[in-house]
C-alpha cells in the first residue's frame, strides 16, 4: 500500500491564487471544487503543475463572477462549460458540473448539473474522480483513495459502459496503468479493454497518438507496452513490429529526462520505412518524422561501421546529424554487435549534446567559391560537396588556416 500525502491536501490550497480562487467562486449558493489530477498528485506527493477545478456555476455565471473579482477570463471550452480564469497570471480550468446524456464512444452529449456526485461517476477512473473542497474536506465518492494507495487504476462503475462512453479510455486505462499502477492491470479493465477494442478504429489518429506518446514517457512504460504487446494491441497500434530490447535500452538511459519521440523511435522504426509508416498510422508532425528519419538513417549507417567508433568519428558524425539523434541510435544498439563505440567516444558525444562543446560547422560557403573566381551555378554545390568530403574525412576542423588551405585546394580543382 502506498502512503499518501494529505498534507500536501492543505499545501495546495494554501497557493495564494488558487485561494483566491476558491474564495471568489464559493458562496451564494455555488460550490467550486479542486478536482481530478490536481488531487490524485498531491495525494501521492507528486508535483501539481495544472489545477482544474467544477463548479455549481454556469459558464456565463463564471464569466460574471470572475468579471466582478478582477479576474480575466476566458471561454476556451464555453460550450462543455469550461472558463479559463487567470488570478495573478496563473490559469485554472473551471468547468461546470456535468452529467452525460448521450455518448457515441468519441463524443458526448452533456446536460450542466449541480450535483459532484453525478459529475464524479461519469468520470473514467476511480483515482481521477476526488474532488477537494475549501475547507480542507477530501470528496471521494468512487473509492479512488483506496485504489490510489493499493496503486491501482480501475474504471468507475462498469468497465464496458464506461469504454463506450469514449474509446480513447482504453488507451488511458494503458497510460495511467504505466504512470501511477503496480503489478498487473486491473483485470476487469483489462478485460473489458480486450473485448471492447474495436472501438479504437472509430478514434482520429490524433487522439490515438496523444495517448501512445504520453504512454511512452510514463513510470512503467517498458513493462506496460509488453503488456500491450502481449494483448494484441501493440502491433495494431504502431502498424507493425517493435524493438522491445532497443526500447528498455533507451529507456534506461533517458529515465531522468524521456523524449516520447526517440523513445517511439527507439521502439519501432528499424529502417526509413518505417518512419513513413508511422507517419500516417499517428499523423505525426513533420518534425516528429523528420527525427524518426534521422534515427533510420543513422541506425544504417551504424550497422555497417567496419571500424570502432571513437572520438574523431563522433566528431564526424554530430558534423552531419544531431547529436541528439545520434546519441539515442547508440544507446539503442548498445548490446548489440555493432558498432562497437570506445568509452571515450560516448564521453565525447556527451559533451556535444550538453553544449560543453560546439559541434563542428563546415566552414566554407558558396560565396567564399565565387569570391575565388568560381562562376555562379550548380558547378558551386558540387564543388562544395566534394569540400565537405574531404574535410569530414579529415576531422572537421574549423580553424582559420585550415579553411584557408581546403579553400586553396578546392579552387586548384577548378
Amino acid at each position: 500500500m502506498e502512503t499518501l500525502h494529505r498534507q500536501e491536501l492543505a499545501n495546495l490550497l494554501a497557493r495564494p491564487e488558487l485561494r483566491r480562487l476558491l474564495e471568489v467562486f464559493n458562496g451564494r449558493t455555488e460550490e467550486t471544487r479542486v478536482v481530478g489530477g490536481a488531487v490524485r498528485n498531491a495525494l501521492l506527493g507528486r508535483p501539481v503543475t495544472e489545477v482544474d477545478c467544477a463548479t455549481t456555476m454556469l459558464p456565463d455565471a463564471i464569466m460574471g463572477r470572475a468579471k466582478e473579482a478582477g479576474f480575466k477570463a476566458v471561454p476556451t471550452g464555453i460550450e462543455h462549460g469550461t472558463i479559463t480564469v487567470i488570478v495573478d497570471g496563473e490559469p485554472f480550468e473551471i468547468t461546470t458540473l456535468r452529467e452525460d446524456v448521450e455518448t457515441d464512444g468519441r463524443h458526448a452529449v452533456v446536460h450542466f448539473g449541480r450535483d459532484f456526485v453525478r459529475d464524479a461517476r461519469r468520470r473514467d477512473f476511480t483515482i481521477n474522480a476526488m474532488s477537494l473542497g475549501l475547507d480542507g474536506q477530501l470528496y471521494d465518492y468512487t473509492g479512488g483513495e483506496a485504489d490510489l494507495a493499493a496503486r491501482r487504476v480501475r474504471f468507475i462503475g462498469d468497465a464496458h459502459t464506461r469504454i463506450r462512453e469514449d474509446y480513447l479510455r482504453i488507451m488511458r486505462f494503458f497510460r495511467f496503468h504505466a504512470e501511477y499502477a503496480q503489478g498487473a492491470p486491473d483485470p476487469e479493465g483489462l478485460a473489458a479493454s480486450g473485448a471492447e477494442r474495436q472501438g479504437l478504429a472509430i478514434l482520429s489518429k490524433e487522439r490515438i497518438r496523444h495517448e501512445l506518446l504520453k504512454l511512452l514517457v510514463a513510470k512503467r512504460a517498458e513493462e506496460t507496452i509488453r503488456i500491450l504487446a502481449d494483448h494484441g494491441f501493440l502491433t495494431e497500434l504502431l502498424g507493425g513490429a517493435a524493438e522491445f530490447g532497443r526500447f528498455g535500452r533507451v529507456a534506461a538511459d533517458d529515465r531522468d529526462s524521456p523524449v516520447a519521440i526517440w523513445r517511439l523511435a527507439a521502439l519501432a522504426v528499424g529502417v526509413e520505412e518505417d518512419a513513413e509508416r508511422l507517419r500516417d498510422q499517428l499523423r505525426l508532425s513533420n518534425d516528429e518524422h523528420r527525427k524518426l528519419a534521422a534515427y533510420a538513417e543513422l541506425l544504417s549507417l551504424l550497422k555497417t561501421w567496419s571500424l570502432p567508433v571513437d572520438t574523431a568519428a563522433i566528431r564526424r558524425l554530430v558534423a552531419d546529424h544531431e547529436p541528439e539523434a545520434l546519441g539515442i541510435a547508440l544507446a539503442a544498439t548498445a548490446r548489440e554487435p555493432s558498432p562497437v563505440v570506445h568509452e571515450d567516444a560516448r564521453e565525447a558525444l556527451a559533451r556535444y549534446r550538453s553544449g560543453t562543446e560546439s559541434v563542428p560547422v563546415f566552414p566554407l560557403r558558396g560565396a567564399d567559391l565565387i569570391e575565388g573566381g568560381v562562376p555562379k551555378g550548380p558547378k558551386i554545390g558540387e564543388m562544395l560537396a566534394r569540400a565537405r568530403q574531404a574535410w569530414l574525412a579529415e576531422g572537421c576542423r574549423t580553424d582559420e588556416v585550415y579553411a584557408r588551405d581546403l579553400l586553396r585546394r578546392v579552387l586548384e580543382q577548378l
